[in-house]
């Protein structure tokens, strides 16, 4: 299991969803109306933080990872929106240490949240909004966690609460920032015994919680058929430990990295509703994380489900 590296917060976790009508932007779906979205998005790695310390993948060359995501976006009210999403994922490297390690596939985490929006306050030169919102994820297929890099995901439920502010001006330029505090709980592994800076004879490993800050400076352009934004999006665990020289990761990993992010919405014109969807994202900083890049892309749609 040498070389193993952990895969990291941002990849594994359920809490982030693409940036298109989601929990974690500053856009709302009007009462009646809904958007659907599917997403396809391909990440790859061949280096790892093991610690601090940078080294690259020797014994199972460039990890892979293939995840396709239906979500869908409901407009309660005006002001509250739902959100719902479970994502399909398959792992495999491109040099499994001579074939002793399989990839894995099959359904993640089931995700839920609501959004609501706290405070719309128009101005002379634009307007500042502000939301919060409460997700929850558990998962949904009988994976296994404690098979980094190649897992799933981290195995365990996470409860999320995240603040979300924004300032746009009325040339349709706008920031947007936010943060977040993530609950995680345990999760089962394949064996009875692990090492966490001390011994613990039990299959249930603690996740490490986490914080999570992120910044956007986007416009809108064409008319507001196109959306723009340049990202960073910054997570630190609040305890766990380091990956040990010659051991595979764990889910009790202390896990911290930085990304940056560019992200691109553009509306049809003549296709009322349809949209689609293209992102890259790069890990370029972290602690027990994988130094990955991210590229997806995807369809979205947005109907009313009621007559108005």
């Amino acid at each position: 299991m040498r070389y193993l590296v952990s895969l990291f917060l941002g990849l594994l976790s359920p809490s982030l969803f693409l940036s298109a009508q989601t929990p974690s932007d500053a856009l709302m779906m009007e009462s009646k109306q809904a958007c659907v979205l599917l997403e396809y998005n391909y990440g790859s790695f061949d280096q790892y933080w093991e610690g601090g310390l940078l080294r690259e993948n020797q014994t199972i060359a460039t990890v892979k990872r293939n995840t396709v995501m239906p979500m869908i976006a409901v407009g309660i009210w005006d002001k509250l929106n739902f959100y719902l999403g479970v994502p399909y994922i398959k792992t495999e490297s491109s040099d499994p240490n001579g074939g002793k390690f399989a990839g894995a596939s099959g359904l993640q985490d089931l995700s839920a949240a609501i959004k609501y929006q706290v405070l719309n306050i128009e101005g002379g030169k634009g307007t500042f909004s502000a939301f919060a919102t409460i997700g929850f994820s558990t998962p949904v297929s009988n994976y296994l966690p404690d098979y980094m890099p190649y897992s799933l995901g981290l195995g365990a439920p996470e409860l999320s609460y995240r603040a979300i502010t924004q300032y746009q001006w009325n040339n349709d330029l706008y920031i947007r920032g936010g943060l977040a505090y993530l609950w995680r709980g345990y999760a089962e592994a394949e064996r009875e015994y692990y090492y966490n800076n001390g011994s613990y004879y039990t299959p249930w490993m603690d996740v490490p919680n986490a914080l999570t800050i992120d910044a956007t400076l986007g416009f809108w352009m064409l008319s507001n058929s196109l959306q723009m934004e340049l990202s960073y999006f910054g997570s630190k665990s609040t305890s766990g430990d380091d990956i040990r020289s010659y051991n595979a990761p764990q889910p009790t990993n202390n896990i911290d990295m930085d990304r940056l992010g560019i992200f691109a919405h553009y509306y049809f014109p003549n296709l009322e509703g349809l949209g689609i969807v293209a992102y890259h994202n790069r890990v370029v900083n972290g602690r027990n994380a994988a130094k990955i890049s991210t590229t997806g892309i995807g369809v979205t749609y947005q109907f009313n489900y009621l007559k108005k």
